[in-house]
């Protein structure tokens, strides 16, 4: 396998367990936005955990994509 394939495939590895947290996140976020004991703080923590993860899969996504101007 070339390296540039091994690349790529590590980089799908890594996006696929980076959704696989942000889906198990979701989760756990809605099961605890329904307790009215439920420690906001800590929900807030999560949330922001979240979009972190969002965020950074989108940029791994990004490197994916070829260059367009190059």
């Amino acid at each position: 396998m070339s390296e540039k394939r091994e690349e790529r495939a590590a980089l799908l590895q890594k996006i696929e367990a980076l959704r696989l947290e942000h889906r198990d996140l979701d989760e756990v976020i809605a099961q605890m936005a329904v307790q009215p004991s439920a420690d906001q703080l800590l929900l807030r923590r999560l949330k922001k955990r979240k979009l972190m993860l969002k965020d950074r899969i989108e940029r791994l996504k990004s490197g994916l994509l070829p260059d367009i101007l190059a």
